[in-house]
């Protein structure tokens, strides 16, 4: 069973271009500053979710820097080569 969000798995952060990805890691990291700031107030019910937003954000670089690499392909590029 993977830890993490379940919309943000590898074959959902595939499909998405770089810009989305982008704005999905603005939004982890937001969210995991709120939660870190609700565990230092002790106000954070579930200690499991800190974990799955690192594991979101990881996910997310990983793709950046494969297709920044070349190791994975970018959607919008395969659809330009396809026409």
């Amino acid at each position: 069973m993977a830890i993490g969000s379940k919309d943000l798995s590898m074959d959902v952060l595939d499909g998405y271009d770089e810009q989305r990805l982008v704005e999905e890691l603005k939004k982890a990291k937001a969210e995991l500053f709120n939660l870190r700031f609700q565990s230092a107030t002790g106000q954070l019910e579930s200690n499991g979710r800190l974990k799955a937003v690192r594991r979101d954000i990881a996910r997310i670089y990983t793709v950046l820097r494969e297709r920044e690499l070349s190791i994975r392909t970018n959607p919008a590029e395969a659809k330009e080569e396809d026409k």
